[in-house]
């Protein structure tokens, strides 16, 4: 299933479910199911039962007559993950920094801003004065079940399904920050867009496969851990050129992974938190120093598509 947040024809949220090209709103399908994606969420089970006695349900609205919003417009938290070696190699060199060996250890990552969320089609601001703006190619996953002390391998329940993540960074406010090793800060906390759409983690089942060496050319080493991922294509076009093109099992680190990470140590995942994959290798414009696209600029039209779920399609002004 294909879930949306969108603004209806009276220009109210709502949710609902996508069929093709047309729009199910879940609370004129039933009385039964909310109006708000983080409420379907915390009882998706209840309500996926309720949607699946429904039957089959027609459809409301032609994608034309409403607009998407951010998926999940409120996450209770976000975290993001660098869970790409490639990314790795290439941004660190042109940082001029080298990976320290617990990266290869443990799966890293920062909580960014979950009050600075966007959606399809919505337009991204460049920061004043920021000289270098820059994209991320991500995949996100949804956490769907409250737990703590989660281990990787017991960790795909607990996943709700999966949305694409924009990861905007101001690269020349990040460059000065991270001279401080604390991690980014301004550079990315004014934008995170997800979206066309959360697909659930059922229907991304038939992605699933298991990486094997000849999915990591030199100079990747293979992963030592769990070897599940989601063969996945991601795509980033700019102004219609494509300058990024990657898959998801090429990740060193899977989600089951970083759910432990997450949740070690008696920590709660909650319904709602989303974990973003890190950037697939060469899914941002720092790792060719700018050279295959120059910083993005007022005007410039960005889109994420990956396999399976869609385009996440903004605009930057």
């Amino acid at each position: 299933m294909k879930l949306v947040t969108f603004l209806d024809k009276n220009q109210e949220s709502r949710t609902g479910w996508l069929v093709g090209d047309q729009v199910v709103d879940m609370q004129l399908a039933s009385d039964q199911l909310p109006t708000d994606m983080l409420s379907f969420i915390d009882r998706h089970e209840a309500y996926s039962q309720i949607i699946k006695d429904l039957g089959e349900v027609k459809p409301h609205y032609a994608l034309s007559e409403v607009k998407l919003l951010a998926p999940l417009p409120n996450p209770r938290s976000f975290r993001d993950y660098i869970g790409f070696e490639m990314h790795m190699l290439n941004a660190s060199k042109s940082f001029g920094h080298t990976i320290g060996p617990a990266w290869y250890e443990m799966p890293i990552f920062y909580f960014t801003n979950h009050q600075a969320i966007y959606g399809p089609g919505d337009d991204i601001s460049r920061p004043a004065n920021e000289t270098k703006l820059d994209i991320e190619l991500e995949i996100a996953c949804i956490i769907g079940r409250k737990g703590s002390d989660i281990k990787a391998e017991e960790a795909n329940p607990y996943i709700f399904g999966y949305t694409i993540f924009n990861d905007w960074t101001a690269r020349a406010i990040q460059k000065r920050e991270m001279e401080v090793p604390l991690g980014p800060h301004k550079g990315k906390d004014f934008a995170n867009a997800i979206g066309p759409c959360i697909v659930t983690a059922d229907e991304m089942e038939q992605f699933r496969c298991t990486i094997s060496e000849a999915d990591f050319p030199d100079p990747l080493r293979f992963p030592h851990g769990p070897k599940d991922r989601l063969d996945l294509t991601m795509q980033t076009r700019i102004n219609g050129m494509t300058v990024c093109e990657g898959n998801y099992k090429t990740a060193f680190f899977n989600f089951g992974q970083m759910i432990e990470r997450a949740s070690e140590n008696g920590v709660n995942l909650m319904p709602g938190d989303v974990l973003g994959s890190g950037t697939v290798g060469w899914g941002s414009l720092i790792e060719n120093n700018f050279t295959v696209h120059r910083p993005l600029e007022p005007g410039d039209v960005v889109e994420l598509e990956i396999e399976g779920i869609g385009v996440l399609r903004n605009q930057v002004i």
